[in-house]
């Protein structure tokens, strides 16, 4: 059990450095009227980067990356990154196997290399 909350911990900060990056880097590279927030709600395990605010008349809400913890996998929910957050997780020390992309449907995730579940 405790290899498991160990595990856990060491996924849940390495979401939230990988997210941060991202954060960071937005911050330069967004337009001066959309904002870049970082939500990490630890105790249901859901991390997020969002980009709000206005493209001129148009209202921008949009989740760029949307990561979840659960059974001791990192579920990938949303991804709107160039390289993909998975290859920065992996860089970071995440197995492949503890990644699932969940934003593909289940039957397809067999051809990817990652998780199943």
């Amino acid at each position: 059990m405790d290899r498991i909350r160990d595990r856990i911990s060491r996924q849940r900060e390495i979401v939230k450095q990988v997210l941060s990056e991202y954060h960071r880097l937005s911050l330069n590279a967004v337009e001066s009227t959309i904002e870049s927030f970082l939500v990490f709600d630890e105790t249901r395990e859901h991390y997020l980067l969002l980009l709000m605010g206005w493209r001129e008349d148009e209202r921008v809400k949009t989740v760029m990356i949307h990561v979840r913890l659960q059974e001791a996998k990192v579920w990938i929910e949303e991804d709107w990154t160039e390289a993909g957050v998975a290859t920065d997780l992996l860089k970071e020390g995440i197995e492949r196997e503890e990644i699932v992309l969940g934003f593909h449907q289940p039957e397809l995730r067999r051809y990817t290399e990652f998780a199943v579940v």
